[in-house]
């Protein structure tokens, strides 16, 4: 079964997508809906105000796996989803990585794990059954070290990396380190620290590590 892109040239609705993962970072969300706005809202002489937002889905396609029953699971872009849903965008591109709508439920999420095409870990960084996945994208899950760890690298705490789930390995990293209450009352306080512990040795484990090299 070889993997395919076969870009879906009718809009999909966001309602009808399906997640793999169980979280989110809000604030990675809210960052990307101000992205959308302002994107929708520049002026432009090549481009009529009315196709801005068209001109903006058809760059930003979502990855999805076509699943049991023909229904699309959403492999990378959750928080460019969540957002889109927030801002009261009905539709967007997909793009079919892999179709695997022939095989039963159970057989079609153990590929997806051993793909690293899911993340089945709540926000407090515990793995669940793929039964406790959200069925919709609205229902995905705050997780507030998702949200740290999506402004560390950022801030440069971390180079982005291919790694499937890269920053979530981070946002893990900080969890048993950082206590939630900081990064829910205090975010700059908590940054502060993630930048700090992202320079230690700690974290050379980490994808995208970008702490100075001990000397030889």
């Amino acid at each position: 079964m070889h993997p395919i892109r076969e870009p879906i040239l009718h809009p999909v609705p966001i309602a009808d997508l399906r997640p793999t993962q169980i979280t989110v970072g809000m604030r990675e969300v809210e960052a990307k809906r101000k992205h959308w706005r302002a994107r929708r809202d520049k002026p432009s002489k090549r481009v009529k105000s009315s196709h801005k937002g068209e001109e903006f889905l058809g760059e930003h396609m979502i990855p999805v796996i076509l699943g049991p029953e023909g229904r699309y699971y959403v492999i990378d872009h959750h928080h460019l989803a969540r957002a889109l849903h927030e801002e009261g965008v009905e539709n967007v591109l997909v793009t079919v990585v892999a179709n695997l709508s022939r095989l039963d439920r159970d057989a079609f999420w153990f590929v997806l794990d051993n793909h690293s095409w899911m993340h089945p870990f709540d926000d407090d960084g515990r793995r669940r059954g793929y039964k406790d996945i959200p069925k919709s994208i609205d229902e995905l899950v705050d997780d507030p070290f998702r949200s740290l760890a999506g402004e560390l690298r950022r801030a440069g705490g971390f180079a982005k990396d291919t790694t499937p789930f890269s920053e979530f390995l981070w946002a893990d990293f900080l969890r048993r380190r950082i206590k939630r209450k900081t990064v829910e009352r205090d975010f700059a306080d908590a940054m502060e620290q993630a930048l700090q512990l992202a320079e230690s040795e700690e974290a050379n484990y980490l994808p995208g590590w970008c702490g100075p090299l001990p000397e030889g």
